[in-house]
């Protein structure tokens, strides 16, 4: 999906996307696994051309994983660990695959660069997993959602961007109204409440919860979900954008 050339890229800065999705009552997360022998999962990241500013990149990055352009993307933190970088890693690719790489797509060498210390600004995404397909980049073996509470062990930091990323969602859901864009465009009040329930991890007071969220005065109520049972529909709400 990119070539890694060093000579294209601002040295030894990177961006690293926790991708949310939710669907069926669970929060996900976006994660491919790398096209090497063993077990190596990591964020969807990239590198920085010299010419385009760092949110551009996000937004190309997230683009090429989510096949999407709309999507709700924000900044939560940067990592810069004295001891972050990659050699770990690198040198037990060149274990198992030699200093070519496996089947000799990658010669492990020309990537000595990517083992230097990196920082790395992290970014949070939110989008309709309807809507997404998810695309593989050319290390990657793999791409798939995975449930929050069942997540691989990622290399480096990768597992706390996941945690930090999901706390700084925590504390913007209702300042920013951001949850909805993990929604469909239409929606009843109790799948608002199974998402905040999926994304704080805890049942939540219904009465209280739709109170809260239709003081709010930001849905739309529409027709009924038909059910098959007229009495007990559900009405249906859009976000007011």
């Amino acid at each position: 999906m990119y070539a890694l050339n060093e000579q294209d890229y601002i040295q030894q800065l990177s961006i690293d996307c926790v991708i949310f999705g939710y669907r069926e009552k669970q929060l996900n997360v976006l994660i491919p696994k790398l096209k090497f022998m063993g077990n190596f999962w990591a964020l969807p990241g990239g590198f920085v051309h010299q010419n385009e500013s760092i949110d551009q990149a996000a937004r190309r990055i997230l683009e090429e994983r989510t096949g999407l352009k709309d999507i709700y993307l924000e900044q939560f933190r940067v990592f810069g660990a004295a001891e972050r970088t990659n050699s770990r890693l690198l040198q037990q690719l060149i274990e198992r695959n030699g200093e070519t790489g496996e089947n000799g797509q990658f010669n492990l060498n020309e990537l000595a660069w990517i083992t230097r210390r990196f920082v790395s600004i992290g970014y949070y995404a939110l989008v309709d997993m309807n809507k997404v397909v998810p695309q593989k980049s050319t290390i990657d073996e793999s791409i798939e959602w995975y449930d929050c509470k069942l997540l691989p062990t990622l290399i480096m930091d990768h597992n706390e961007m996941i945690v930090s990323a999901l706390d700084t969602l925590q504390l913007n859901l209702d300042q920013k109204l951001i949850g909805f864009n993990l929604l469909p465009e239409t929606f009843t009040m109790k799948e608002v409440q199974e998402l905040y329930e999926a994304i704080f991890d805890k049942p939540l007071a219904r009465n209280n919860f739709q109170k809260k969220i239709l003081d709010l005065n930001v849905l739309e109520r529409l027709d009924k979900k038909f059910t098959g049972a007229a009495n007990k529909a559900p009405y249906l709400y859009r976000f007011l954008k």
